[in-house]
């Protein structure tokens, strides 16, 4: 990864933005995934300070890890807390506006900032500054989505073949679980969704102690970390024979899924893309059972900009990683969710994740 190329393209945005208003001298980085995007560094404690001369801060339990990950910033192992050295590297700096991460920043922190800058410096609060340039995955962080989709994706017959009616929706996540780690995950991307019959209806139904029914839908919606970076894929299953109503909203989430992922392509908005979606659900009488958005970018965190959501006017660009995921939950009987990871490309789009989609019945 070239962190310090990173840091440079960072610094160049700081101090040329559009809007004059939010030109800052230096970026105080705060979020981890951010740190770690910036640096390379995958602990649990750091502070960063994105300036023309970078510096990296964290603790004594961090000492030789910092040594070993940090690329492109001066490490700097302090006797206080980070934050506060930090606002002497501020001040030596000679940093006068100081952006931070608004939407990341506790309260305790930024009034800490406050009470130890004093009015020499201005504090700038920004939003997405350090996330806007995640959104497009270079080719490094293209390889290693791969391997995390291919990864869950490989999990996949095994978890059908571990289904059984009666069994607890936890035994199921569990067994996956297990398997995830046996191949190599580093952790699951989120808290495994294993939701049947009526429970399926719930879009963030995560396993529960519910037996599995003798018949009826189930959604499987899971993912893995592998080396940092994260994998999401849903696909819904049927207990036993469906019945015609169940075959045609299935049919009808398909064919939405195929449409967003067809309006997939650079320079389309992310509400056109939702848009495609939601037109095929909504000629089917569906549309107000699909109660979340699209989509969402998946990088180091499994939820990262771009949204593909109905306001949504960001642009896509070539190198974004998105789900799409559109879904019909029809409360109290059940619901149908597919979701792939796709890789915007130069002329369109590629589903990355190779799980088919026709549904499956498990007789």
């Amino acid at each position: 990864m070239d962190y310090p190329g990173r840091l440079r393209r960072l610094s160049a945005q700081l101090v040329s933005p559009q809007e004059v208003s939010r030109q800052v001298d230096a970026l105080l980085v705060t979020h981890l995934p951010n740190v770690r995007y910036l640096t390379g560094f995958t602990g649990s404690a750091a502070v960063l300070l994105a300036s023309a001369k970078p510096m990296f801060f964290t603790d004594g339990r961090y000492r030789e890890q910092a040594a070993q990950q940090v690329r492109g910033a001066k490490v700097v192992i302090p006797r206080g807390n980070a934050l506060s050295a930090a606002v002497k590297a501020c001040q030596a700096q000679r940093i006068t506006r100081l952006g931070v991460e608004a939407d990341r920043m506790s309260v305790s922190q930024f009034q800490t900032l406050r009470r130890e800058l004093g009015k020499s410096v201005e504090i700038v609060p920004l939003v997405g500054v350090v996330e806007a340039l995640r959104a497009v995955k270079d080719p490094a962080e293209i390889k290693l989505i791969r391997q995390a989709v291919e990864l869950s994706s490989g999990l996949f017959p095994a978890l059908l073949k571990a289904l059984k009616p009666g069994q607890t929706e936890l035994s199921a996540a569990a067994r996956l679980e297990y398997l995830a780690r046996q191949a190599g995950a580093e952790a699951m991307s989120f808290e495994t969704i294993i939701a049947s019959g009526k429970r399926s209806a719930l879009p963030h139904g995560v396993a529960s102690p519910a037996r599995l029914p003798a018949r009826g839908f189930v959604v499987l919606d899971y993912g893995v970390v592998t080396q940092g970076y994260c994998s999401d894929m849903t696909r819904t299953i049927h207990l036993g024979r469906a019945t015609a109503r169940e075959r045609a909203v299935y049919a009808a989430v398909l064919e939405a899924q195929l449409a967003g992922i067809n309006a997939l392509r650079p320079g389309a908005t992310c509400g056109q893309v939702d848009e495609a979606a939601r037109r095929v659900l909504r000629r089917a009488g569906l549309a107000k059972f699909f109660t979340h958005s699209t989509g969402h970018g998946v990088g180091l965190e499994i939820h990262e900009p771009p949204r593909l959501g109905a306001r949504g006017e960001a642009v896509l660009e070539a190198g974004m990683v998105v789900t799409v995921e559109p879904g019909a939950y029809l409360p109290g009987r059940y619901g149908v969710r597919i979701e792939d990871m796709v890789l915007v490309t130069a002329t369109g789009a590629e589903v990355l994740t190779p799980v088919g989609k026709a549904l499956t019945e498990l007789l």
